[in-house]
């Protein structure tokens, strides 16, 4: 697929919302955005409280979960493309998770 940079700053992120399998984001130009959790391990694993704790970066270019220490740019959304974070940081994520919970 592909994207220009005009098609991205025309879009933008205007709300944030989840089912039990996915995050979904509305953007300001109508489209809706359905993204499995499974691409991004640490929402997957997350409370309910935890993914509705979120803030819009910038003009709707990306959100940020403090609680999770998560960031997703809405350009990977569009593109379709999954959380990079290794197995070996997210394990030392889930550890710490289980020490603190």
């Amino acid at each position: 697929m592909t994207i220009s940079r005009t098609d991205l700053k025309s879009a933008a992120i205007q709300a944030v919302r989840f089912e039990p399998d996915f995050l979904i984001v509305d953007l300001q130009d109508g489209r809706t955005i359905y993204i499995p959790l499974a691409w991004y391990p640490r929402l997957f694993h997350a409370t309910q409280p935890e993914r509705e704790h979120f803030r819009l970066i910038g003009s709707g270019e990306g959100i940020h979960w403090p609680d999770l220490d998560e960031d997703i740019s809405l350009e990977h959304l569009i593109l379709g493309i999954p959380s990079g974070e290794s197995q070996t940081s997210l394990q030392k994520w889930l550890e710490k998770r289980q020490k603190t919970g």
